[in-house]
């Protein structure tokens, strides 16, 4: 039984090929029908973008504890530049692109009103890659490869793969004693020959046998049958619902399903070959990797849109009841509660931001933050670390430590994160959550509040909050004294 997947997970090194996309989402609020065409009018309230595609699985290996190497092919076009720019906000990752003028990124742009999708616009060109930038891909990983364990092809049919060019990344990366694990498309798997792991759902299998798949041993045989002919290790078939099948040539072991809500099953594929791919890096067995996997959907489908599973998420549920790392709960650390973020705005709700060093809460706290909390749908609290409040505050402050203070706002249920920094002030924390909204204390004006500015710039609004007179921490620690 593993103990801890964090100590397991830190020298995990994956290799991924594939196609990248931007994920775009426009959200707004739809009041009238346009008088031009019986159609909504959408008046947009805010957007944001995240790396979608094989982009999707690195940012899974990434938010797993893994470090990724992530090859693709982009246009050179303005899209292209978003692209670099969401390359450059993920820690750990090592990108390859190779800019090719013939081609168009990727972009896939959804406009949601009131949680609803009420349009996806698709900008794309899905003809294959050039000559020369296939060459360019291979040596790129010729150099990569003998410096990793596991290979990921990530095959969305957006040009990038066709079967001479999987068989001959495929007899690289097995040269150099790499596994290869694939997420695999279309109806022919002979592209797909010599790849160690496969991870088909269910329609996907399907389409590539020709007899029908009526019950459980008919999708195992078809597995098989698909293994022998194509000297394939090992298929870990997806069947939603109803979990997961491993199969070899002589075995199958099947694995109940994780979820227990399912809000949205996009991106999921991407986190099961993702946690495939850090276990088998990490040299767990395909057994232990595959649970896991399977543990990692059950999360990724409780989520919206193309989110990722972190690795305290998938240590709690795979302990459960034994308390880890305080990611688990509002206690978050910087990456943690940005995905949370990305989570907030895909699902439409407005995000707000306070700060302070709540050294001793108080009902002046509480007056803020609930405050606070009624101007947003979630509320992020940024908190002063002990060498912060002590550069504010002198040497006899914090009375409490940093750990104390942010649990006892964690047990808030009106707080939805806790972020500690030690900055001196949170004009980075700001920066990185964009918050819509951001409240102060009305002690405060608004060209005083550190990050109006950058707020207000968004579209984002600032709230100063009314003090509650007599109610200070100073006044406190006196009447203490």
């Amino acid at each position: 039984m593993l103990d801890d997947l964090k100590k397991c997970f830190e020298n995990a090194n994956v290799l991924c090929i594939g196609d990248v996309m931007v994920d775009r989402f426009v959200y707004g609020k739809v009041e009238r029908i346009s008088p031009e065409s019986p159609i909504p009018v959408l008046q947009i309230q805010r957007n944001f973008t995240v790396l979608g595609g094989a982009g999707n699985v690195a940012r899974n290996i990434i938010s797993l504890g893994g470090r990724c190497h992530l090859l693709t092919v982009s246009g050179d076009d303005t899209v292209a530049d978003e692209l670099a720019l969401l390359f450059t906000q993920e820690s750990n990752l090592n990108a390859f692109v190779v800019r090719d003028l013939a081609r168009t990124t990727t972009c896939k742009t959804r406009f949601v009103s009131n949680g609803q999708q009420m349009l996806r616009v698709d900008d794309e060109i899905t003809t294959p890659i050039s000559d020369r930038t296939q060459a360019l891909l291979v040596d790129e990983f010729t150099k990569i490869v003998a410096h990793t364990k596991v290979v990921i092809l990530s095959d969305y049919a957006k040009g990038i793969f066709n079967a001479d060019f999987c068989q001959l990344l495929i007899k690289i990366a097995k040269s150099a004693g790499a596994m290869i694990v694939i997420d695999p498309k279309g109806k022919s798997y002979e592209r797909y020959r010599g790849a160690t792991l496969l991870t088909p759902n269910m329609k996907e299998l399907a389409e590539a046998v020709p007899y029908p798949l009526v019950t459980h041993e008919d999708s195992v045989k078809a597995a098989q049958d698909i293994c022998v002919q194509y000297d394939i290790s090992a298929m870990l078939v997806t069947q939603g619902a109803n979990g997961m099948t491993l199969v070899t040539e002589s075995d199958a072991h099947h694995i109940a399903t994780e979820a227990k809500e399912v809000f949205d099953v996009s991106g999921a594929g991407d986190t099961v070959i993702a946690t495939l791919s850090v276990a088998l890096s990490s040299d767990l067995s395909m057994n232990t990797a595959a649970v896991l996997a399977n543990k990692a959907a059950g999360i990724a489908v409780g989520k919206i849109g193309t989110a990722t599973v972190t690795l305290a998420e998938l240590q709690a549920v795979y302990h459960p009841g034994v308390t880890f790392h305080d990611e688990t709960k509002k206690n978050c650390t910087r990456e943690a509660t940005l995905d949370a973020v990305k989570m907030w705005r895909r699902q439409g709700v407005t995000v707000g931001f306070t700060n302070g060093c709540f050294d001793i809460l108080h009902l002046g706290h509480l007056h803020i933050l609930k405050e606070a909390a009624a101007a947003c749908d979630r509320l992020i609290v940024g908190v002063n670390s002990d060498a912060s409040v002590r550069r504010l505050k002198g040497d006899s402050r914090p009375v409490q430590d940093e750990e104390t203070r942010s649990a006892l706002l964690a047990s808030l249920s009106f707080v939805d994160a806790v972020v500690i920094f030690d900055e001196e002030t949170p004009l980075e924390l700001i920066e990185l959550f964009q918050p819509d909204v951001l409240v102060k204390g009305a002690d405060y004006t608004r060209d005083r509040v550190v990050g109006a500015a950058a707020v207000q710039a968004r579209g984002g609004k600032v709230i100063l909050v009314d003090l509650v007179q007599g109610h200070s921490t100073t006044a406190t620690i006196k009447r203490m004294a």
